[in-house]
């Protein structure tokens, strides 16, 4: 209704829409001109390349769980949706902190937070090369670890966003590259360290930590905020309540991730459970690997000719469908085939989210605070999604049709949502950029 009744009061002189920031006056008009983002330039490409380090540490150690969810089983008797729980919690905690972190990035708080974020980030993979019990690895693991992980990607990712409008979808999903990255090399170091070379648990989560240490050494030295800080304001935007675009937008993220994530935890005891694969490992190295293509390549065709929501509509639908496909396969060839496409799917799904949740603001100085809150309510899906898969898994004996089922359906429904956002925010008309 405020939409409306901006438009006609204007009269078609000034378009007046959630997409626009609120009219400015007098300095301030002109300071917003000049702040435009480079798109270009040694420093934007810089933060790219420091972000991809970060989504390398964050999602590439959250999309190589599967490997700990296979060598927990095994080792800790715990049913597959209690192990489950440890992956899930670190993924809530990445998303839910979001909120908070993001708020603090706009009032000019990245560089404390960001540093908090690396220290218990480090603090958790040390801690868990401690433990022994099930509890002890939840507490440092997943939550520990999940929180670090919340306090350096949404800041992160808020602060890339000042760099690049025009390019941005090809950034993030540059810098998204790093998660696939990270989920080959973090579960092929695991899984040689403690299976084949017999170093141990301890010792290869030491190892694994001092990779982290390293790799954020340059981040915590260059990355920086190119905007001046909005210390002003409350820690959510009101206004995003009102905004209907930004209401499907979440909501289609949410169903989204609540089952995007069962392949990448349950493919590999599915492989070794029901179809005898005896190095399901490489089946989540594929899964991951060509994750690399599919978070660059849909990118630059949604920056050049098509536009970030329309490339995520159809990959959405594209993700159900194979998802559906899987309650198919029974072979290892198949499930081979299986992981090529649907990572390729689903890593572009993973760039094109985040990417798209930075355009869900009225003002570059409030993108933190947003995106931030996107990540908040999209963290109770991950947080829930494996663990209802394992479940019912659990539930029938064994079977993972239910839980296919359940995560095909989730991802279908995201993508109506995000059908309905697009709809929302440019009409009926296919052709529209958006």
């Amino acid at each position: 209704m405020e939409v409306e009744k901006c438009s006609a009061e204007q009269d078609g002189n000034t378009t007046c829409d959630s997409d626009q920031p609120p009219p400015l006056n007098g300095p301030h008009q002109h300071q917003d001109a000049s702040n435009d983002p480079p798109d270009g330039g040694f420093a934007a490409w810089t933060h790219v390349l420091l972000m991809h380090i970060i989504f390398f540490n964050t999602w590439g150690v959250a999309n190589g769980y599967g490997v700990f969810q296979d060598y927990y089983t095994q080792t800790l008797h715990q049913s597959q949706s209690s192990i489950s729980w440890i992956g899930s919690a670190q993924v809530f905690f990445l998303f839910s902190i979001g909120a908070v972190a993001g708020r603090l990035t706009d009032a000019g708080h990245f560089r404390v937070t960001f540093a908090c974020g690396v220290a218990l980030q480090l603090l958790g993979i040390f801690m868990t090369s401690l433990c022994t019990e099930y509890w002890q690895i939840f507490l440092a693991q997943a939550v520990c670890l999940g929180i670090g992980n919340g306090l350096t990607f949404c800041p992160a990712l808020a602060v890339l966003s000042q760099y690049f409008k025009r390019y941005r979808a090809f950034a993030v999903g540059l810098s998204a590259a790093g998660a696939a990255v990270g989920g080959l090399v973090y579960p092929v170091l695991i899984n040689r360290l403690i299976f084949h070379d017999n170093f141990g648990f301890p010792w290869t989560l030491r190892i694994m930590g001092f990779i982290m240490l390293a790799t954020y050494i340059p981040c915590l030295i260059w990355f920086k905020p190119r905007l001046p800080p909005h210390k002003t304001g409350a820690w959510t935007d009101t206004s995003a309540f009102r905004d209907v675009p930004f209401l499907f937008f979440a909501l289609s993220m949410f169903l989204n991730f609540w089952g995007l994530y069962f392949a990448f935890f349950y493919l590999g005891t599915f492989a070794r459970e029901k179809v005898g694969t005896k190095e399901p490992i490489n089946l989540l190295i594929v899964l991951n690997g060509v994750g690399i293509i599919g978070r660059i390549l849909p990118t630059i065709a949604a920056d050049k000719w098509v536009g970030m929501l329309n490339m995520l509509i159809p990959m959405s639908f594209a993700a159900s469908l194979l998802v559906f496909c899987w309650t198919a396969v029974s072979s290892t060839a198949g499930l081979y085939a299986f992981a090529v496409i649907y990572g390729l799917v689903a890593a572009a799904l993973q760039a094109l989210f985040p990417a798209v949740a930075t355009t869900m603001t009225p003002h570059p100085s409030r993108t933190g605070t947003r995106v931030g809150m996107i990540l908040g309510f999209v963290s109770f899906s991950t947080l829930t999604g494996p663990a209802i898969c394992g479940a019912i898994i659990q539930r029938q004996d064994g079977e993972y049709l239910g839980a296919q089922m359940f995560a095909a359906v989730s991802i279908l429904l995201g993508a109506m949502m995000a059908l309905a956002a697009r709809m929302a925010k440019a009409g009926s008309n296919l052709t529209t950029k958006v």
